[in-house]
């Protein structure tokens, strides 16, 4: 039988027993979760802190897709097509909310948290993990990251958004103690990752997100920490030399050139934000966790300013993981808001779409490309080198250059010709070929000369979303 907000006074009790009881509550079967298969590995950070391997070394590209609301609004059946379609597709992180709002209730009615408290969250001691009709809110959730498990996607989970913190809702001392309950909870599954924040600004209510973090790294060695920002902010605006911090996120946003009103205004030059993090003392790796979104308004509010093309979500990921990004988020307006037939004809942000629908929109099959190219080459051995630019150009004109020791790597997002500095290259001829961010095809050029400056130009006309990669071979 499922239930409502409404709570009997035997599920009021309990929850009320659990605040007392605290970590003796915490100690029984509900902090206990079934173990998951056992193949999938932890992640850490590699040893020259600018990636992510497993815990045997084996290079992680990040690969990642924000499906925010997926734990409130999609039952058991559903979160597994969507699962199923992100393994497909090459996605190998899955960005959600644990807790949208205090008040949050799942899509079977089940309320997270007794009196919006997260200090007390609302569990139900004995469920199984086979059980199909009597679960909790957190029961839930742990059946999608198990089945997350098995499809080798890690789940990047955030504790609490954070406009419950802005809102006043959560204390420090409550939110230390919900952090310890996630870290029971969660510990010991692989394939979690913690975000704390969630669209903030760090520096606001720094107390609770520090509790949080430290919370999560005290009680959990076994996963990554980052910090998911505010739009056009960084996490290592604030926490760049927090302890609990592993790797840093930034969230270049949904905003045009001319709608940046922020000091540093980067527009849509999302690279400048990896770069910011590539030259802090610390070193960690970096991720844009929320770029431009196919299917959002330019802008995010206004449907009248036109809307983001799965052209655009191309050139964020490739700037950014050419200028250095570890991985990168894909987004889509419809599918990070899961837009149901019961939540009207028009979504958030002026959307349309159904989730089901949107989830095959071009930018989400084009992103597994990038992985598949980067995953070719040597992998922690790669560095951004933009010295390989002969004829470097702004905004839509820039170019963004990677390379390892016998291989380099160019994009062009306008289709313009790209100029080598050959003098960068080490070796006597370079194999050349041009690679298709549309469709993942790569095709021969032929070998030229290491020496002075050699020009090459993609097919097509030059003009937005015309993009290529330049793959130079050393020999």
């Amino acid at each position: 039988m499922k239930r409502n907000i409404t709570l009997s006074i035997a599920t009021l009790l309990l929850g009320l027993l659990m605040a007392c009881q605290g970590q003796k509550e915490e100690q029984t079967t509900a902090a206990k979760p079934a173990e998951g298969p056992k193949g999938l590995p932890f992640l850490k950070v590699s040893d020259n802190d600018r990636y992510f391997v497993t815990t045997s070394g084996e290079p992680f590209f990040w690969l990642g897709d924000t499906g925010w609301l997926m734990f409130n609004k999609l039952k058991r059946e559903e979160a597994l097509q969507y699962l199923d379609d992100r393994k497909a597709k090459g996605f190998n992180v899955v960005q959600v909310m644990t807790l949208h709002t205090l008040g949050a209730v799942n899509a079977y009615g089940d309320s997270a948290l007794v009196h919006q408290n997260v200090a007390t969250p609302l569990t139900t001691p004995g469920s199984e993990p086979s059980d199909t009709t009597a679960y909790d809110f957190w029961d839930h959730i742990d059946f999608v990251v198990r089945e997350a498990e098995k499809r080798d996607i890690y789940m990047a989970m955030v504790p609490v958004w954070g406009t419950n913190v802005k809102d006043g809702g959560v204390s420090v001392e409550e939110a230390a103690q919900y952090a310890k309950f996630l870290t029971l909870r969660y510990k010991d599954r692989p394939n979690v990752i913690w975000l704390n924040g969630g669209d903030t600004f760090g520096n606001e209510y720094i107390e609770v997100w520090n509790a949080i973090g430290e919370t999560l790294d005290k009680n959990d060695k076994n996963h990554l920490i980052t910090f998911h920002p505010r739009g056009r902010m960084q996490s290592s605006d604030w926490f760049a030399e927090a302890p609990w911090m592993d790797f840093h996120m930034f969230q270049s946003g949904h905003r045009r050139y001319d709608q940046d009103d922020t000091e540093r205004a980067y527009g849509e030059d999302n690279w400048k934000y990896v770069e910011a993090d590539y030259q802090l003392e610390r070193k960690m790796p970096t991720v844009d966790g929320e770029p431009s979104y196919e299917g959002i308004p330019e802008g995010l509010h206004d449907p009248e300013e036109g809307f983001w093309q799965a052209e655009d979500a191309r050139r964020y990921a490739y700037w950014a993981v050419f200028s250095g990004a570890a991985g990168h988020t894909y987004g889509h307006s419809a599918v990070m808001q899961m837009h149901r037939p019961e939540d009207g004809e028009v979504g958030a942000y002026g959307n349309k779409k159904l989730w089901t629908e949107a989830i095959n929109d071009p930018g989400a099959k084009q992103m597994h490309y990038l992985k598949d190219l980067i995953l070719q080459f040597p992998y922690l051995e790669r560095i951004p080198d933009q010295s390989l630019i002969a004829n470097q150009g702004e905004k839509h004109d820039h170019l963004a250059a990677t390379r390892g020791e016998d291989y380099a790597l160019i994009y062009t997002y306008t289709g313009r010709s790209i100029a080598v500095n050959m003098e960068v290259i080490q070796g006597n001829t370079v194999k050349a070929s041009w690679f298709n961010p549309r469709n993942g095809k790569m095709s021969d050029l032929g070998e030229v000369e290491a020496k002075g400056v050699q020009e090459f130009k993609p097919d097509g006309k030059v003009q937005d979303g015309n993009d290529w990669v330049l793959v130079l071979n050393y020999k």
